[in-house]
């Protein structure tokens, strides 16, 4: 069974910083994407930042270029990969419910639309405030 667990979220100041983890589980995602996207109240689910799990290309959204850092970290005897979302200098439109999802071949993940996206995890809570 996939599994998708997103951890790290929290309170944060602005301009402060703070790491979000997503642990994909439960299939081999060998050549797949892992994509974040945040979805802040009132508002629709966004692309945030995807990163492929074997070639490491990635997608930032433009406005949070030099904000915005993903990295991956993989298992493989596991079946275990965890990308890793990095929010520098955190600013109060950042606050929002951050969630994490696959995509086999990286066509909506590399151009961060949700649709199309996998086996959505129950987010993690960024509130940016102080």
């Amino acid at each position: 069974q996939v599994q998708l667990v997103e951890s790290g979220g929290g309170l944060v100041q602005p301009g402060g910083s703070l790491r979000l983890s997503c642990v994909v589980s439960g299939f081999t995602l060998k050549d797949g994407y892992i994509g974040w996207f945040r979805q802040a109240p009132g508002k629709e689910r966004e692309g945030v930042a995807c990163i492929g799990v074997s070639d490491g290309s990635t997608y930032i959204q433009d406005s949070m270029k030099g904000r915005i850092d993903i990295s991956r970290d993989i298992s493989r005897d596991k079946d275990q990969y965890t990308a890793y979302l990095s929010i520098l200098e955190a600013k109060s439109e950042d606050t929002a419910d951050y969630y994490c999802a696959t995509d086999p071949l990286g066509v909506s993940c590399l151009r961060g639309n949700r649709i199309g996206m996998n086996g959505w995890g129950q987010g993690t809570r960024v509130t940016v405030s102080g």
